[in-house]
């Protein structure tokens, strides 16, 4: 089973690393990479797309130094290497502006705000990975255990 990838990105180390333990239960099956820039982000993008390694999502913070959550997320959606992307946008201090544009520039997947709870952060990455692994044609029963049941029986059904 090829692995797939999981960018996370925040400036402040203290997220990241709540974000790596919530998500830890998904190292099987998934790389979880910690970045703390969209420019950093940007490299590891473009090197996982070099070797052709599969990204399932990004999950960023929305303010950031530089280019925020928001601009960098709107800015890959243009790319069309990165369109198929999902991407979450965790956040504590976005206006309702920035909400709007977090849906119509960045086509954001999911909007949680901070401080979340573990569990719901989870909920969501399970749905992604399920509609990931089934868009990119893995096969699933590598992944069962990790993916949404429910997104998954939903999914397989439209299918058919």
């Amino acid at each position: 089973m090829e692995k797939v990838h999981i960018i996370c990105i925040d400036d402040q180390r203290e997220v990241l690393a709540a974000v790596q333990k919530d998500l830890a239960l998904f190292e099987p099956i998934a790389e979880i990479i910690e970045c703390e820039s969209a420019e950093e982000a940007e490299e590891v993008l473009e090197d996982l797309f070099a070797e052709e390694k599969p990204v399932a999502m990004i999950i960023s913070d929305h303010i950031m130094p530089d280019e925020n959550g928001v601009e960098f997320l709107a800015r890959l959606q243009k790319d069309d290497r990165f369109k198929n992307v999902a991407s979450i946008l965790l956040t504590g201090l976005a206006t309702h502006q920035d909400t709007i544009e977090a849906i119509n520039k960045a086509r954001i997947t999911h909007y949680i705000e901070k401080p979340w709870k573990a569990e719901d952060l989870q909920n969501k990455i399970k749905i992604i990975l399920t509609r990931f692994i089934l868009s990119t044609g893995r096969n699933y029963t590598e992944y069962q255990d990790f993916l949404d049941q429910d997104t998954l029986v939903e999914e397989l059904r439209n299918r058919v």
